[in-house]
């Protein structure tokens, strides 16, 4: 069988395994070397991209509207477009030169490839860093997670933030580390890099209102759908992962915690975060996660760190297993 994303046969079941391990090289280089620096970082060319249209799409608050709100809205949609186009066309061509090189060379230049599309280490690192900052002080907390989260940390409790962070680590396990996975497995580098496009959009330009003195509500639009569309398939995954590995945790209400969120999707991972830790998250005025239980303490953060450990590891093997079974 031909690979799914554009590939030939490979030789024997030797070489099938070679490219296989692709997924599983860019989850070692991530543990192992961290981030690329933001000079060489894909996902930091799309957000420079990013910012640079959105200046130019999103009206300025209390600025006169040059344009309607469908003008605006076709606009974003047609920047959105065309940055995805040349990302997919520039990725696929890449991929299929690569394809043509022995499967050695090839798993290994699509494993270093593959990880600036996904991050763990960083998140991991980043959450425990939440707990470690707390300890010392409330306002040191609250900076720490300011690098994680867009919210105003500024009056949160220290139960407030470690809620925050428990909800990033769940919510970004998805986005960045599931999702990614599951579309280099469809579509290869195209897929992931595609999907990291449309998360970084959604993260930019997905306001529903006012951010940073434009208005997104148009503007934003299109770039939070379709982040919705391509991350729907994902995040119940992610949920599933969690579950599994957390301990088989709040099944049967899963799916009616989820919905509480006004998210279609952070609400699986959040909500089976929630259940599998035995904690309640909440964002005031907006939801509350596994309602009655106890709120998160010291001890918390670690443990989410340790599930989200897990699921990299199981989402990364089934990846991997994935390729193998459409090479052989």
């Amino acid at each position: 069988m031909a690979l799914s994303w554009g590939g030939g046969m490979p030789g024997d079941s030797a070489q099938a395994v070679l490219l296989a391990c692709a997924p599983a090289l860019a989850i070692a280089v991530d543990r192992l070397l961290g981030e690329p620096g933001l000079r060489w970082h894909p996902v930091v060319w799309m957000g420079r991209y990013l910012a640079w249209a959105g200046e130019r799409l999103a009206p300025r608050v209390g600025a006169p509207q040059v344009r309607s709100d469908s003008q605006v809205f076709w606009a974003a949609a047609l920047a959105w477009c065309a940055a995805a186009a040349i990302i997919v066309v520039v990725t696929w061509l890449f991929q299929a030169w690569v394809l043509t090189e022995p499967e050695w060379l090839a798993a290994l230049a699509l494993g270093l490839f593959l990880k600036p599309l996904l991050s763990w280490a960083m998140l991991h690192d980043e959450v425990l860093g939440v707990e470690r900052a707390l300890a010392d002080s409330l306002p040191a907390g609250r900076a720490q997670l300011s690098r994680l989260v867009s919210r105003d940390t500024a009056a949160l409790s220290p139960t407030q933030v470690r809620e925050s962070a428990i909800e990033s680590l769940a919510e970004n396990l998805n986005d960045s580390v599931v999702a990614p996975l599951f579309w280099f497995a469809l579509l290869g580098l195209p897929g992931a890099a595609l999907f990291r496009f449309a998360n970084t959009a959604d993260a930019m330009w997905g306001y529903p209102g006012e951010r940073g003195g434009r208005v997104w509500a148009y503007a934003g639009k299109w770039a939070a759908r379709a982040d919705d569309v391509l991350a729907w398939i994902p995040a119940r995954i992610t949920a599933a992962l969690i579950w599994l590995v957390g301990g088989l945790r709040g099944g049967a209400r899963l799916r009616s915690e989820a919905a509480r969120t006004p998210s279609p999707n952070s609400g699986w991972p959040m909500a089976a975060m929630a259940l599998a830790l035995g904690v309640q998250l909440r964002k005031p005025d907006v939801y509350t996660l596994n309602a009655g239980a106890r709120a998160p303490e010291a001890s918390d953060p670690l443990r989410t760190c340790a599930i989200g450990s897990r699921v990299v590891l199981v989402g990364t093997l089934a990846t991997c297993a994935a390729m193998l079974c459409a090479l052989i």
